[in-house]
């Protein structure tokens, strides 16, 4: 991976540990990647954090979906639910294909440079 990229993808890779949405699964796949740049074993540890991050992106149907949900509503309270689903049919509708979290939103640009990262 060419170093600009590898600089992308660390500070994007920071931002989503930081991220409040971020899941501890997505965290724990961040840290291993970190921990792995510049050894022997980034390789392989970046296409395992590549496929953690394409598993846990939220498509926006999938979030407009859940938040209209009675699971959705415990997860987020009732009224911040409705927002939620609100908010995702807005971008969804502006041309939005993930969820526009924090988290989600650093995953979404490190999976666009996804073929550079791979390389």
């Amino acid at each position: 991976m060419d170093q600009n990229v590898k600089d992308y993808v660390i500070e994007k890779t920071n931002e989503l540990i930081a991220a409040f949405s971020c899941s501890p699964e997505t965290k724990e796949a961040a840290e291993r990647w970190l921990a792995a740049v510049d050894t022997e074993g980034e390789a392989a540890e970046t296409a395992k954090y590549i496929a953690e991050l394409e598993a846990d992106i939220m498509p926006i149907d999938q979030l407009i979906a859940f938040a209209g949900t009675e699971a959705g509503a415990k997860v987020f309270g009732e009224e911040k639910a409705k927002e939620v689903k609100s908010h995702a049919e807005e971008i969804k509708a502006a041309g939005a294909k993930y969820c526009d979290c924090p988290a989600c939103a650093a995953v979404e640009a490190i999976l666009a440079r996804k073929e550079e990262i791979l390389k």
